[in-house]
């Protein structure tokens, strides 16, 4: 028989090579989205969150907030500046939710609480940058609310499609020999 050469280090890569080229595709694929009247310019449901929470949530923080830097440098390559450090923003900020939400000892809240935390601490984030680069506040209150409300159906959403991909996403971690000590 032969010895599997390959280091559990290089199989690690190797998984996280392949979620961050599926949250790259489901970025670029959620771009084609057309704007949805009525809300703020940009504002998509966030598909790509669906593996970086389930990098938080099944391989680690340090791993999830490589994804988050890493869409975050796609959009500012494809998109620009302004979208890049938006989205490095609300990836960190909402990534760092998700880490600290589910690894808290009895997870309340379950992967669409989660979901919803951080599809509005995303929104926060990126808030947070278009008052720093407009100089104003005033974009907290007009636009806050409705990207609060946008928020919680994108994360809905999100931890929904998460919900129903989890089997899958477990499988392939599995093909990689990471094994997955989680409960959903």
């Amino acid at each position: 028989m032969k010895k599997d050469t390959v280091s559990p280090r290089t199989k690690r890569l190797a998984l996280l090579g392949i979620l961050g080229a599926q949250a790259l595709v489901l970025s670029f694929l959620e771009n084609l989205i057309p704007a949805i009247p009525g809300l703020p310019p940009g504002a998509k449901p966030g598909l790509s969150n669906i593996v970086t929470m389930f990098t938080a949530a099944a391989i680690g923080p340090v791993d999830a907030l490589c994804i988050a830097v890493l869409k975050a440098l796609f959009a500012g390559l494809t998109r620009g500046l302004t979208a890049g450090l938006m989205s490095l923003a609300g990836g960190l900020l909402s990534t760092l939710v998700m880490v600290l939400l589910l690894h808290l000892k009895k997870n309340p809240f379950g992967i669409l609480g989660v979901s919803v935390a951080a599809a509005v601490a995303h929104n926060a984030g990126q808030l947070l940058v278009a008052c720093l680069l407009s100089g104003t506040a005033a974009l907290v209150w007009s636009y806050g609310p409705l990207l609060l409300l946008f928020g919680i159906l994108a994360g809905i959403l999100t931890g929904i499609f998460l919900k129903l991909l989890f089997p899958v996403l477990l499988k392939q971690s599995r093909f990689f020999g990471i094994s997955i000590n989680l409960q959903q």
